[in-house]
């Protein structure tokens, strides 16, 4: 039986690659999760391409409504795992700028929380276009740059090429031939609103504050902010489209023409 511990050995846990089933990382994973669960209904029924699969729980989820799912990755211990752990997806390896698919022959490709990694995003977005059926959906969630980095075009984060602002974003997917259907924002909901008010305003700085200030694989988490990271769900967030430069994450749905 694979464990939520063999789970984070087998994948090397970088900080990037969120994994469930570990009290430390479930706030970054029920933010990630709560995406997936508002995007389902687009895949209702559909042929789905994960671009960009990480652990494999998101294709796990879009397996429950899609007709069918490939999950494609760059990391072989990762296919290698997705494989093992998701049996009913279909995994490949593959750089997602050269996508292993014929033309239009999914229905919609997710990519989510992944083109902030790609050196060529506008080269990715081509190859999206073309393996979309016409009237086929991309959906794209990613880190919004203006408060994930804020004052800076260069990401603090040593795993992340460029990160998007939200006219940035759109501008990308509109100059890659797509109609920007949709252009949300995820913000805290009440739940982890909550959260904010008790840690000094910042439940991400609170996390942050206890990795940051340790050796990494050595930070020890106090017992009553562990126990509430572990207690977040998915709906303690909110997607929608008011304040969107204000939002944590971008969530965008544009359409092949």
């Amino acid at each position: 039986m694979t464990t939520p511990a063999t789970r984070a050995e087998a994948l090397h846990l970088t900080g990037e690659r969120t994994v469930p089933g570990i009290a430390e990382e479930n706030y970054w994973f029920r933010r990630h999760e709560a995406a997936y669960h508002k995007l389902l209904p687009l895949c209702e029924g559909k042929t789905v391409l994960e671009a960009g699969c990480g652990e494999g729980y998101g294709a796990g989820l879009i397996a429950t409504v899609a007709e069918r799912v490939l999950a494609l990755d760059y990391d072989v211990p990762t296919t290698e795992h997705v494989a093992r752990r998701y049996p009913g997806i279909g995994v490949a390896r593959a750089n997602l700028v050269f996508l292993p698919l014929r033309d239009a022959s999914v229905d919609v490709v997710a990519n989510f929380q992944v083109i902030e990694h790609l050196w060529d995003q506008g080269a990715f977005l081509a190859e999206c276009r073309r393996v979309l059926s016409p009237g086929g959906r991309l959906i794209v969630t990613t880190p919004n740059r203006l408060t994930f980095t804020p004052d800076s075009d260069t990401p603090l984060n040593p795993f992340h090429t460029r990160e998007l602002a939200p006219s940035e974003l759109d501008g990308l997917l509109r100059d890659a031939g797509f109609v920007v259907e949709t252009l949300h924002g995820l913000h805290h909901g009440e739940g982890v609103a909550r959260l904010d008010a008790k840690y000094g305003g910042s439940i991400i700085d609170a996390q942050l504050d206890v990795v940051m200030g340790q050796l990494p694989g050595q930070a020890t988490w106090p017992a009553e902010l562990l126990a509430d990271v572990e207690g977040i769900q998915a709906a303690d967030f909110a997607i929608h489209g008011e304040d969107l430069d204000a939002s944590l994450d971008l969530v965008a749905v544009a359409v092949r023409r």
